[in-house]
């Protein structure tokens, strides 16, 4: 499959280059407080008239290294969650799901063709499981390409690569914690999320991890119990909604296309209200294991997912 649009963005808060925005009186390509800053008409995510994934999306799943099934389970269910046929107790993730298709999908050029009841659905096409590492365990951004179009994600589909957390990939926890891209002559998209336990859980899995830099507040215990996967689950999330919403570069964002700021990445570090750099926000919590959650799911479970911008009045809309 070959890359013809990537985006390299940012997909938590990491503080520490929060910080040193704020440091020097400018959030820069971070998070931009809207409390504090307003946007200039050049600076909005606005829509650049491109496609936008809608209706009927495919996502097929390839695991690349070792997974338990729990932990393919968090990923699986959250995927389910997104448009459930039991819609879970508010908030819900398919409400998270319902505000990114009235936010961007359904302003859409063609989406007023399409008519109000057209539904953006997502299925659990295929899962495929690469578990000796058959590229090996460093890898760089090309080979994300290959391994999506193994995965054979359908027309208007998306490929989903999730590496473990033993794996390298170029770039990883130095300037990404994950990627989307695309194939515009197949029309599919793919993301890319690592698995960051091990490598750099104070930027990629933050808040359930303390920070790397920045002041040091504690953890939020995770939902699944797994810091690794409930932060994996926080970059799909934002990976998916750049997907659907600026799949080929032409669609919704925000500033250059090689560093666009998107969906989900305009609001960096954004979980709950009253969010600000170093703090996730006013979250729930779950009562019996403590966890901290924003959203619910299918199967009972519980996830932490970011803030959606709204391009309409240049705030970041949370769930809680």
């Amino acid at each position: 499959m070959a890359a013809t649009h990537t985006s390299h963005v940012f997909t938590v808060a990491l503080v520490s280059a929060l910080l040193l925005c704020l440091a020097h009186g400018s959030l820069g390509a971070g998070r931009r407080l809207m409390e504090l800053y307003t946007p200039q008409p050049s600076e909005l995510l606005t829509y650049h008239n491109g496609t936008v994934l809608r209706g009927a999306i495919p996502v097929s799943v390839l695991w690349y290294g070792r997974f338990t099934p729990a932990q393919k389970a968090v990923v699986s269910d959250f995927l389910l969650s997104l448009t459930a046929a039991s819609p879970a107790p508010t908030p819900s993730v398919s409400q998270w799901w319902d505000t990114i298709d009235q936010l961007y999908l359904s302003k859409a050029k063609g989406a007023a063709a399409q008519g109000p009841k057209t539904v953006t659905q997502v299925a659990l096409a295929r899962q495929v499981s690469d578990e000796r590492c058959s590229l090996g365990k460093s890898l760089k951004l090309p080979h994300l390409a290959a391994l999506a179009a193994r995965a054979r994600p359908g027309k208007g589909g998306i490929a989903l690569v999730l590496t473990a957390e033993d794996v390298a990939v170029e770039g990883f926890c130095m300037s990404r914690c994950g990627l989307h891209g695309s194939d515009a002559r197949a029309r599919a998209a793919y993301v890319w999320v690592g698995n960051s336990a091990s490598q750099c859980p104070g930027q990629c899995a933050w808040p359930f991890h303390k920070p790397a830099y920045g002041p040091q507040a504690p953890a939020l215990a995770p939902p699944s119990g797994d810091v690794g996967m409930d932060g994996m689950v926080m970059n799909v999330a934002s990976m998916v909604a750049g997907a659907v919403t600026n799949p080929f570069g032409d669609g919704f964002y925000q500033g250059p296309k090689g560093a666009a700021l998107e969906a989900c990445t305009a609001c960096p570090g954004v979980y709950g209200s009253g969010a600000y750099p170093g703090y996730a926000g006013n979250l729930a919590v779950d009562a019996t294991t403590g966890a901290s959650y924003n959203a619910n799911g299918a199967r009972g479970r519980k996830y932490l997912l970011p803030a959606l911008f709204d391009p309409a009045t240049s705030t970041c809309s949370t769930l809680v």
